[in-house]
This record gives C-alpha cells, sequence and structure tokens, in this order.
C-alpha cells in the first residue's frame, strides 16, 4: 500500500559505511521471540499472531516485529567539537554483525551539532542518503556545486551514485538536531544527484525501493502504517503506541510484513515511516 501521492526527493552523500567521527557502542535490543502475539491491532482486529509468528528472511508466511529502545543505540560523535551522534545500525568502529541493515536501511543517525560544529569535508559513494531536520537550520555543500541551507520539515535526499563529496555544518546561532538516514541503492553507479523538499511529509526514493512517510499526531489520532515487506517507524519526538508497545523519541521498530496495522498518538507525536520493498 501506498500511502498518498508520490513527491520524489533527493539528496545523494557518498561513501559507502562511512562514519562521521568516533563512536561508543552501547548494544542490546527487545526482539519478540517467535509465535508470540505483539499486541498489534489493525483496523481489522489483526494481531501479530494472525500472521503465523515472526520471521527474518522477508518470507510472506510469517511476520516480526522488533522493537529498539533510544538508549540502545551507539554512542558517537566527537563532545569536544560540538558532536553528539546515536547510531540505530552498526557504524562506523561500532560493528554488529547483527545489526548491519533493515531491508535497505543500513543507517539511521540522530545527529546534534551546537552552533559552529560540523562534519568537513567526507567521501560517498554508492548510498542514498536522506536528512530530515528536527531542529536548527543545516547547511550543505558537496562537490556538485550545491550549496543549501535544510530547516525543520524539509527533506534532504543526496544519491551518492558513483561518488561525491560534501560538507554538514551548524552555521547558526542555535542548536541543530538532524535523523540522517542511508540506504542501499538497487543499482549501483551512474551520476549523483542532490534535492530539497520543502515542507513535505512524503518522499519516494526508486534508486532504494523506498518511501518516507513523515507523521505529525495528536493524542489519541491514529495514522496507517504502510503495508510493505519491510517498514521501519522512528520516533522523532514524543510517544506513539504501535500495538501494546509504546514508542518514546529515539526508539524504534522494524516489521517485516506488515498488513493492516496503525500508530497511535499516546502524546504530541512526530514520526519517520520506511516503506521498504523486499530484495
Amino acid at each position: 500500500m501506498r500511502m498518498g501521492g508520490a513527491v520524489r526527493c533527493g539528496v545523494a552523500l557518498v561513501g559507502f559505511g562511512f562514519g562521521h567521527g568516533d563512536k561508543t557502542a552501547s548494544s542490546g535490543r527487545q526482539c519478540v521471540p517467535p509465535g508470540r502475539d505483539l499486541g498489534f491491532s489493525g483496523p481489522h482486529g489483526l494481531t501479530a499472531g494472525d500472521y503465523g509468528g515472526l520471521r527474518d528472511d522477508g518470507s510472506d508466511d510469517e511476520v516480526t516485529a522488533e522493537v529498539r529502545r533510544a538508549a540502545e543505540r551507539y554512542q558517537g560523535g566527537d563532545a569536544a567539537a560540538g558532536i553528539t551522534s546515536r547510531h540505530a545500525f552498526s557504524f562506523g568502529p561500532h560493528y554488529d554483525p547483527d545489526n548491519l541493515r533493515f531491508g535497505a536501511l543500513i543507517a539511521c543517525n540522530e545527529e546534534h551539532l551546537a552552533p559552529g560544529a560540523g562534519f568537513d569535508e567526507h567521501p560517498h559513494s554508492h548510498t542514498e542518503i536522506v536528512t530530515w531536520v528536527v531542529e536548527g537550520e543545516l547547511t550543505h555543500r558537496d562537490s556538485t556545486g550545491h550549496e543549501t541551507v535544510v530547516r525543520p520539515g524539509d527533506v534532504q535526499h543526496l544519491s551518492a551514485a558513483a561518488g561525491v563529496r560534501h560538507v554538514e555544518r551548524n552555521d547558526g546561532g542555535a542548536p541543530l538536531t538532524f535523523v540522517q538516514m542511508w540506504l542501499t541503492p538497487l543499482h549501483p553507479g551512474g551520476e549523483p544527484h542532490y534535492e530539497v523538499v520543502r515542507d513535505t511529509t512524503l518522499c519516494t526514493v526508486p534508486e532504494a525501493g523506498a518511501t518516507l512517510h513523515v507523521r505529525r499526531l495528536a493524542p489519541g489520532e491514529r495514522t496507517a502504517v504502510p503495508d510493505a515487506a519491510y517498514v521501519y517507524v522512528h520516533v522523532v519526538r514524543g510517544e506513539v503506541r504501535l500495538g501494546e508497545e509504546r514508542l518514546g523519541p529515539g526508539d524504534s521498530a522494524r516489521l517485516t510484513g506488515a498488513e493492516d496495522l496503525e500508530a497511535v498518538g499516546a502524546t504530541d507525536a512526530e514520526l519517520l515511516m520506511w516503506e521498504m520493498d523486499g530484495r
């Protein structure tokens, strides 16, 4: 199920697995064992138990639902340089062979930059890089000649393709927080391209077979979770209920074979949901 119309946004970053700064590992995850009813209830009253259990391999006969908490993210960045990073996947020096990717997604990084802080020029390739600014202003410059300021509500997509270099900085006077997500393309190579879509709630990344849905919920407000082979839900702010699970800022859920599920605002909340094809 595709929710809403298709608005294509693009930002290409170079460098598969190229890390930002130093990281400190913090592991752990909450995974539901096979056969357990997760309590997910969609519009038709279906639960995870109705789908035949859990799976990791993308097959059609079972469902996987895994919750990872904000405190379980790998801690990184450089505090002395005004950079704090929190990584949801194996990243840089934090190698975890059991947490390399989910669907096309290979990184979901929460970045906090103090005024004047940033990442100097560095390369990327064969990676689709999508950035959501939470607060503050992100200044982007790249080797293809683009220089932009990305603000809250904007989605930036850099398609690194065969290679690109870029700079990311907080040139403003207030703290900057953004979520940056990396996806593997269906086909490597090609020419890099860049795009910013202003004030959007939907961003398609056909290069990765993925669509980003942005949802802002009031308390009690419901939104459909996309029906897809892989769905990654990240809570930006506030709290939401996903079945019996209550997710807070920085928490995430990895859903495989999602059907007829809903997220409900427990407070005013903002969440990002990746809808991804099977591979």
